[in-house]
């Protein structure tokens, strides 16, 4: 799909008519034959683009400047807990900016479409939405974590483990994102005048390096703390079955040592001793399982006290 956006008073506006700004999501293979025949992109630019799996990078050609920007994939409920990485390819031309998406992307809030004159602010415009999305997400992780570490120390379930398993691979396609739009940024800083960056672009460029660097850090904290964790976790879980283990032994064997007195005799030995001592069978069959009932609890507390003396 292609959308025209102008840059009006400001703002940069949709506009059906044309505009500096062109965007295509989800190009179809007629918009791609277009990009390649009327814009002059290069094909295996197109390529890389919408390739999930490409390395950022920065590119000045003859006619335009390409930039593979590493982004954030929108959340939903289908991908398990996986917080996934897109690319967008961003092609920058003299009169025109035309920003390539393999899928719909979060670039254009109402905030980021203020204040923007020319087409270089359009882009630094993006390149912030791109690091301040992925702070957000790392701070939605960090939560998620916390939530999970919770429940993990509560229970065996092993969906918990495979989910800390798939919030700890999310953190590393994050990383290594992160570090391929610092190499980008670093490439566009050096670029800069070259490209026809104002001085308050660059100013806003170092801004937004420092803010990558921050997110760096922040990915690396979490991915350290979240690797670092998981054995400790796999030990907690070991020590909760233990635990149960030990109680379910416990439990085994209080009810063992009343059922061998039961049967050391039986029903008919048992009804002849209350005949003999001149009780009422029923009475005696009662007394009986409470004795036993009783006798199983003290040898469950008697074990489950032991136990703690010698732990």
């Amino acid at each position: 799909m292609k959308t025209y956006m102008r840059i009006k008073d400001g703002k940069l506006l949709p506009d059906a008519d044309g505009g500096e700004v062109i965007l295509y999501e989800k190009p179809t293979a007629d918009e791609l034959a277009e990009l390649e025949t009327i814009h002059e992109i290069d094909e295996h630019d197109l390529r890389s683009a919408t390739d999930k799996d490409e390395i950022g990078r920065f590119e000045y050609q003859e006619k335009c400047v390409t930039i593979i920007l590493k982004v954030p994939k929108n959340y939903s409920a289908a991908d398990n807990l996986l917080f996934k990485v897109l690319s967008i390819g961003l092609f920058v031309f003299k009169d025109k900016l035309i920003i390539i998406t393999a899928e719909h992307v979060s670039l254009f809030e109402s905030k980021m479409s203020n204040n923007v004159r020319t087409i270089s602010d359009v882009l630094i415009k993006i390149i912030h939405s791109a690091i301040t999305h992925f702070i957000s997400h790392l701070k939605i992780i960090n939560m998620i974590s916390d939530e999970i570490e919770t429940k993990l120390n509560q229970s065996m379930d092993n969906k918990y483990f495979l989910n800390m398993f798939t919030l700890e691979k999310s953190l590393v396609y994050f990383l290594n994102a992160i570090n391929d739009n610092s190499t980008v940024l670093d490439k566009l800083k050096v670029s800069a005048a070259r490209i026809g960056f104002s001085n308050d672009n660059v100013e806003t460029l170092d801004d937004i390096v420092i803010d990558n660097k921050q997110c760096q850090s922040l990915a690396n904290t979490y991915t350290n703390i979240l690797s670092g964790l998981m054995d400790a976790r796999g030990s907690v879980v070991g020590n909760n079955l233990n635990v149960m283990m030990k109680n379910l032994n416990a439990l085994v064997i209080s009810i063992a040592l009343p059922t061998f007195f039961t049967g050391v005799g039986g029903m008919s030995e048992m009804t002849n001793m209350c005949h003999h001592i001149g009780i009422n069978p029923f009475f005696g069959y009662l007394t009986f399982f409470v004795l036993m009932v009783l006798f199983g609890a003290s040898v469950f507390i008697f074990i489950r006290k032991y136990d703690k003396i010698w732990r």
